[in-house]
């Protein structure tokens, strides 16, 4: 496996110019993992523009092969941090799956996903699609489209599946949520049946981001949720067609964090500082001047080291564009979002959707308080890191005092229903009374026997 290092000289530091606030920190050799998708940006980024070098740190960047292998390097030790699912420090924090306290100080990106079908796939829905007048799809593209697609499916006893990424990611809970906004039950967990297939109409099961186009193309999956850039490869390999990206899903919906484990950032503060520093200052680089810098942006991450697909597959998203079908090019200036919005503030809100998904599918088997979903987000995001880390910044002019939500108590203004695919406001204040709003999915004491909700 390929590994990137800081190779200081003794010289760099007297040229650093955060030589006077230079922190003493407790490790300075670090080992930071990441998965191959284009929201890893902010690592490479800070590695190749020298902010982890500004900040005295020694850092090696390795790509990992799964996201299981990912966050049992950091429970271990054998990394010190790394690009996460933002589902994984919540999970493993509650013991679902994993049972180890994460945390994190620094959000990564807004949106980057996108849910793909098959070109097969692709054109049985058309036929329930709404056309524009210029006889492009009407997007966004509602599930209801495929409903009668998967029950045509039903009907000739083929299970109809598709993948997602981990059973904690964001992609397998907007894939969920597209689903069910649109009629379509994609299945529940149980402390028994861990499949999430309970009941489901369309049954989800998880596919390594890479390998997704391929798996599609050899119909084990009839479609995806996945991150960039891998909607984007289907496009120019003529398999597949994106239906929606998770812009229009949930309009800037929270999606990567960086995580470390709560005993690391306990024995090492002012390491995990200079780390959220330099992750902060490349966010800031990465959306700078309208994404001026994207383009280099694109060029880095095209690197077998980083994602390792091609720069027009990568610019297709990063640079502010969306191809859906092939030539069917529109803009969405946010589909990747790394610094604007607050997007690297890490919101106690963003946590508790999460945890509202992962009660809503029966991963959290039972009820919980109001008080136990905004506790929870407490203990797993740390906003006082970041905004201790952006106060650094300030002061040693590497970053605008207007830029930081400096008097948050961490939780966003409710996202309105215009917003959000199904209609549905959200306002992360009030986790129970969201959850009782989702027409499909379990709510105040529900819970599953065997595949029935009992209530």
């Amino acid at each position: 496996m390929k590994t990137l290092t800081w190779l200081i000289a003794s010289t760099a530091f007297c040229a650093s110019p955060a030589l006077a606030d230079m922190l003493d920190l407790e490790k300075d050799e670090l080992t930071l993992g990441f998965i191959k998708l284009t929201d890893m940006a902010p690592l490479a980024v800070a590695y190749e523009n020298g902010y982890f070098e500004d900040e005295g740190l020694f850092v090696t960047l390795e790509a990992q092969a799964n996201w299981k292998v990912l966050l049992d390097g950091v429970i271990d030790g054998q990394l010190d941090g790394a690009h996460m699912l933002a589902g994984q420090p919540l999970a493993a924090t509650i013991g679902y799956g994993t049972e180890a306290h994460i945390v994190t100080p620094f959000s990564m990106d807004l949106n980057g996903n996108g849910i793909t079908v098959s070109n097969d796939i692709w054109e049985q829905m058309k036929p329930h699609i709404p056309l524009m007048e210029d006889g492009r799809p009407q997007h966004p593209i509602s599930a209801s489209a495929l409903t009668p697609v998967v029950a045509d499916y039903k009907d000739q006893g083929i299970p109809f599946k598709m993948g997602m990424v981990f059973p904690v990611s964001t992609h397998n809970y907007e894939l969920r949520y597209w689903l069910a906004a649109g009629g379509l039950q994609p299945g529940y967990y149980s402390p028994e049946d861990v499949s999430g297939q309970i009941g489901a109409d369309v049954f989800l099961s998880v596919t390594p981001p890479p390998q997704m186009p391929s798996t599609m193309e050899a119909g084990t999956i009839f479609g995806y949720c996945v991150g960039e850039p891998w909607n984007q490869q289907a496009v120019f390999k003529g398999i597949g067609v994106p239906v929606i990206t998770d812009y229009e899903l949930w309009k800037n919906n929270p999606e990567k964090v960086f995580g470390l484990s709560a005993e690391f950032v306990e024995e090492n503060p002012n390491t995990t500082l200079a780390l959220t520093k330099a992750l902060i200052r490349a966010a800031i680089w990465l959306d700078a001047d309208n994404n001026a810098n994207r383009a280099e942006a694109v060029g880095i991450l095209s690197r077998s080291e980083y994602v390792g697909a091609d720069e027009a597959v990568i610019a297709n998203s990063m640079t502010g564009t969306f191809e859906y079908e092939e030539g069917d090019i529109r803009d969405v200036p946010d589909f990747n979002v790394f610094f604007r919005h607050n997007a690297t503030y890490p919101y106690y809100s963003d946590a508790i959707w999460y945890l509202t998904q992962m009660r809503r599918w029966g991963q959290i088997a039972t009820a919980q308080t109001d008080a136990w979903f905004h506790d929870t987000a407490k203990s797993v995001y740390r906003p006082d890191i970041y905004l201790q880390a952006a106060r650094m910044l300030v002061d040693d002019n590497q970053a605008n005092e207007a830029d930081f939500p400096w008097d948050s108590d961490g939780y966003k203004a409710p996202t309105p229903a215009a917003d959000i695919i199904d209609g549905i406001a959200y306002d992360g204040r009030s986790p129970n009374a969201y959850l009782d709003s989702l027409p499909i999915g379990l709510k105040g004491d529900q819970t599953l026997s065997g595949s029935d909700i009992v209530n």
